[in-house]
């Protein structure tokens, strides 16, 4: 159980124990959270930037590097999974390298190497200049940004959550999902605006390179946010206590031995996760497209209702998931998401307001999940092995599930004619998920601090201890 300092008598102590809570006067200041915050989400939005523009561009990637008819769409859906492929082994070099060097390096190169991949996608030459070299250029890319991403994602959940007051994880890891919505939306209005503005023809041309030049100043704002913070707290307070790893293979060994059981239970929540995820924001404006007969302006609007709607509810939800615990946001999500998904869908197929409404459903009930990742899943972990553990599961099964969901979907559907797949697979992830969900530890309000596996009691989250600790935290001046 959680035990509050009095700030009133309580002074500035030596760095805590391995299983100690970090002091209140030791926290950062809010303006600090505020700023890891930023600097988190802003890389997030440049990575997931990159996946919504090149969604939905999908249909002028598919005519300019796979001229093959029917089949340019299925491949170019293939080649967006060839960046899952790469990211595994993202996770398997920048993941125990955060827990050997720190957060903030590893965050630092790889936001680079992600914008600059996005951004070369932008220049290449087509099928029609150069043949075969063309896809194999995209693919080298594709796998780039790939591998970035593998320690992306991670770094930036774990660096937000260990930078979190313990009773605000919810509220403030919500943000970097905040930032993942919104770099598909910007990539959804970027190329919105481009079709109004330059129409269909120009698109075909040229236009449709133009969203992928953003990601250079998306890039480097993220890379000034994230070079102006230090370290996390947590990390700090390991490398204090000598807890930190002393080589990045050696904290991988330990990891995979000793920490087996967290990592099945996040890989049977990863899967359910990610099916819904590339499912609704990957695979939608394609499907919409091609499968429904929408215009390509209708389907793009369809997506960015949508997910402006999402993003409205993530702060609510992960405020909300401080007071109530994790689990019990993961059981409403996966329930609502296995009793919806096949109605919605044959919803979406009847018309132009339908599929906004249906599309729109699907998407807040999937926001409980994607609301609580950054808060969830780091907490899965000790702080030791805590960048490693996520950032290794997490692109596994993202690569395996994630990456394969679009290019699946369009295979059973172009193949049977069963428009409805996409919901039945859904509905299949969270069959998995809730198994997995079963044995996931209560971590909401628990300290992120120390060589052991965080779990919450009861009197750690809710309304009266979300008070307690921001007393506390006012009064120790933070």
């Amino acid at each position: 159980m959680t035990t509050f300092p009095d700030p009133t008598t309580s002074s500035v102590s030596e760095p805590p124990t391995s299983t100690g809570e970090t002091p209140f006067e030791e926290l950062p200041p809010r303006q600090t959270i505020r700023q890891a915050v930023a600097a988190s989400a802003m890389g997030n939005a440049t990575e997931w930037y990159d996946y919504g523009a090149y969604a939905v561009v999908a249909t002028y990637i598919a005519a300019h590097f796979f001229p093959s008819g029917s089949e340019g769409l299925f491949w170019t859906y293939a080649f967006l999974a060839i960046s899952f492929l790469a990211r595994p082994f993202g996770g398997f070099v920048w993941g125990p390298l955060g827990d050997r060097l720190g957060r903030k390096q590893v965050l630092a190169l790889t936001i680079i190497l992600m914008s600059a991949a996005t951004f070369l996608i932008g220049v290449l030459p087509t099928y029609e200049q150069v043949g075969i070299l063309a896809p194999i250029l995209l693919a080298v890319l594709r796998m780039v940004q790939g591998f970035s991403t593998g320690g992306e994602y991670g770094g930036a959940a774990t660096f937000m959550a260990e930078y979190a007051p313990d009773k605000r994880r919810g509220l403030y890891g919500s943000f970097l999902e905040f930032g993942t919505l919104g770099g598909f939306a910007l990539g959804t209005v970027v190329v919105l605006v481009l079709q109004l503005a330059l129409g269909e023809t120009a698109m075909m041309e040229w236009a449709w390179r133009l969203p992928f030049f953003i990601a250079a100043p998306l890039g480097l704002i993220g890379l000034h946010l994230r070079s102006r913070l230090e370290e996390t707290p947590v990390f700090q307070d390991l490398e204090d206590a000598g807890e930190a790893e002393e080589s990045a293979t050696g904290g991988l060994r330990a990891l995979l031995v000793e920490y087996w059981k967290p990592i099945l239970v996040m890989a049977g929540l990863v899967i359910p996760l990610n099916i819904a995820n590339y499912t609704l924001l990957t695979y939608m404006p394609g499907y919409l497209e091609t499968k429904i007969h929408l215009t390509s302006n209708e389907s793009l609007m369809v997506i960015l209702i949508g997910e402006i709607a999402m993003m409205a509810l993530i702060p609510f939800c992960g405020a909300f998931s401080d007071r109530v615990g994790r689990k019990k946001m993961w059981w409403f999500s996966m329930v609502g998401l296995f009793v919806m998904a096949l109605p919605m869908y044959w919803l979406m197929g009847q018309s132009f307001g339908l599929a906004v409404l249906g599309f729109a459903v699907l998407g807040l009930l999937y926001i409980p999940q994607l609301s609580t990742i950054s808060a969830t899943f780091p907490a899965m972990f000790p702080a030791h092995v805590r960048f490693a553990g996520f950032a290794v599961t997490y692109n596994v099964f993202t690569s395996i599930f994630g990456g394969t969901a679009a290019p699946l979907n369009e295979a059973v559907v172009e193949s049977t004619g069963f428009l409805e797949f996409a919901a039945v697979y859904v509905m299949i992830g969270c069959v998995v998920g809730m198994i997995a969900l079963i044995f996931l530890k209560e971590t909401a309000g628990a300290s992120l601090s120390g060589t052991e596996i965080p779990e919450s009691e009861p009197e750690d989250y809710g309304i009266e201890a979300i008070q307690a600790e921001d007393e506390a935290l006012e009064a120790a001046g933070r």
